[in-house]
């Protein structure tokens, strides 16, 4: 592994955990419409945290989530009671972790890693915790004490503050095409991991359903100037793209 990387940056949604996995449990609460809830839901919660970060009114994740979980539900015209809110929302605090993201990490064990990520403290600890994962991270940091999301300039200087790290040094890890550009602008090495090319192949049907249209609108690579210096296809190719150890090393 080059020597001047001295740590391992992941973004949790997306990238860790999967937000689709939500699914299920909106299934449960909204027959017939928990596709389509769960895509909404993700992209307004994501247009929620730039459109306050432009605006200077910083609500952490948690209230956004909820906040978009509601204009999902109001939009389409089902119950959006509050409590009825917050106890689906609750389901951001169990999301499953993707079949490669363990492997990935216990491959890591000898590099710094950690978290950075858009989700308020309490979420991301309760994340970790219930899915195992706590022995795996040195640090999980939310852009919540810089209260701005990414992409903006300041939530990454966490990484440098906390981790003791030049960007030089951080390899940054994302599925979400406005975390790579925001990654990229801020000078890490940027990992893209691919994972709708796993799900649609290389071309997307002509009709598609919600999972398809949401990583058509937020998965896919961005036409900007900051890109990913690496594409990959799964968390599980990371450790031996940088000279990591092999599988069970």
């Amino acid at each position: 592994m080059p020597q001047q990387i001295k740590a391992f940056v992941f973004d949790a949604y997306g990238t860790l955990y999967d937000v689709q996995s939500v699914e299920q449990v909106v299934e449960g609460a909204y027959p017939g419409y928990g596709s389509v809830i769960t895509a909404i839901w993700r992209i307004k919660q994501l247009e929620y945290t730039w459109l306050t970060s432009l605006m200077g009114r910083y609500e952490d994740f948690w209230n956004l989530t909820k906040r978009a979980l509601e204009y999902t539900l109001r939009s389409l015209h089902l119950d959006a009671n509050p409590q009825r809110v917050e106890n689906l929302a609750a389901a951001y605090f169990s999301l499953q972790p993707y079949d490669d993201a363990r492997d990935c990490l216990e491959r890591l064990a000898t590099q710094k890693r950690a978290i950075l990520s858009n989700g308020s403290p309490a979420m991301l600890y309760s994340l970790v915790k219930n899915s195992s994962f706590e022995r795996f991270f040195d640090r999980i940091l939310s852009v919540d004490s810089r209260r701005v999301f990414k992409p903006a300039k300041d939530a990454y200087a966490l990484i440098e503050q906390e981790l003791g790290v030049t960007p030089e040094q951080v390899v940054f890890v994302s599925s979400n095409g406005f975390d790579i550009c925001g990654a990229k602008n801020y000078g890490f090495t940027v990992v893209r991991v691919a994972r709708s090319i796993n799900r649609v192949g290389t071309a997307f049907p002509l009709k598609i359903d919600e999972r398809a249209l949401f990583d058509l609108l937020r998965a896919q690579a961005e036409t900007l100037d900051q890109s990913a210096d690496v594409t990959v296809r799964s968390l599980a190719e990371i450790p031996d793209l940088f000279g990591g150890p092999g599988r069970g090393a």
